[in-house]
């Protein structure tokens, strides 16, 4: 299945640069060296052994190098098996600079609730999300996200436990109505080529078999403001963006630039980011003023681009290709 969006965003691409010239379909960026992912095999002071898709891999860790497994931890905290994240030095590809375990996020629409335990609905191409929020982490969710009840949007960062995400960290701040009360957005002007917004992340892979599965660093983008006759489709739970976000189809190429490091890269348009369309929220981040969140990049690729990905949001200007 993965393989048909792939080979059809080639054809786009070729058609497209054809008719309108390379400049209006680039080709999209390649996983950078220094991102990796995989399952740790061990990790001592001065090394971490890494099980990633290209085979058994070894990095070397420094009194710099920084980890985070639901917070800030020193590297005896962390256990062989988890699914683990490195962002290297560039041109040092194998000195780890920072190292995520285990991360995981929820985004999306409560379902129902159970005590301390929230069913999300993700999008709909996306499985249904099982989040708890543990007593510790309880406070800090509740002063951003006051109402844990059905109907109401969430999004979280926290860790995977099993077939579950601890939500830890709020990574917005909730709207005070649910979502079928969301007041009417004005019609989207969409000639702008170039927007500026608050850009989040998701994980294609979920955290699961990123010793074996590529997809853990696929380099791309989910969008909230696909083509509804042509990619969405009728069962497309999106809404109107607050951002004025040109019409795109899977397998389109942007431009993505993350204007807190000023990294940029050319990225595919993978998924479609129904979920983010709901957000009309703001990345603190850069002081940039512009609300709506305009991409959902994998994590792979919001990493690459120098985004924190436990902050939940970078402000970033999305550029498609023009003729």
């Amino acid at each position: 299945m993965a393989a048909e969006p792939a080979a059809n965003g080639h054809d786009r691409r070729r058609l497209t640069a054809a008719l309108l010239g390379p400049d209006a379909a680039p080709e999209p960026d390649r996983t950078p060296a220094h991102v990796v992912r995989g399952t740790l095999t061990d990790i001592s002071p001065h090394m971490l052994g890494l099980a990633a898709p290209g085979g058994d891999r070894r990095f070397i860790v420094t009194p710099q190098t920084t980890f985070w497994h639901g917070g800030e931890r020193t590297a005896r905290e962390l256990r062989p098996g988890q699914d683990v994240l490195l962002r290297c030095v560039p041109g040092a590809e194998l000195v780890v600079e920072r190292v995520w375990a285990d991360l995981a996020r929820v985004t999306g629409v409560i379902t129902a609730v159970d005590g301390d335990t929230l069913r999300v609905a993700a999008g709909h191409d996306r499985a249904p999300v099982t989040a708890v929020v543990p007593y510790r982490a309880s406070g800090r969710i509740r002063v951003r996200h006051p109402r844990l009840e059905e109907g109401y949007l969430f999004d979280a960062v926290g860790v995977r436990d099993g077939d579950a995400v601890r939500a830890l960290v709020p990574a917005t701040t909730q709207p005070p109505y649910p979502v079928v009360e969301t007041p009417p957005r004005p019609p989207t002007v969409r000639q702008a080529a170039r927007v500026t917004g608050t850009a989040s992340w998701y994980d294609p892979v979920l955290g699961r078999d990123t010793a074996a599965d590529a997809r853990g660093t696929l380099m791309g983008l989910a969008y909230p403001a696909l083509d509804r006759t042509g990619d969405c489709g009728p069962a497309c739970d999106r809404a109107t963006p607050c951002a004025p976000l040109p019409l795109l189809s899977l397998g389109a190429t942007v431009r993505l630039t993350n204007e807190c490091t000023r990294t940029a890269a050319v990225l595919p348009v993978v998924a479609c980011g129904a979920a983010a369309s709901h957000f009309c929220d703001r990345c603190a981040a850069c002081g940039s003023q512009a609300s709506g969140r305009i991409a959902e990049l994998t994590l792979a690729a919001f990493v690459a681009l120098g985004g924190q990905p436990e902050a939940g949001c970078c402000t970033a200007t999305l550029t498609a290709g023009e003729p």
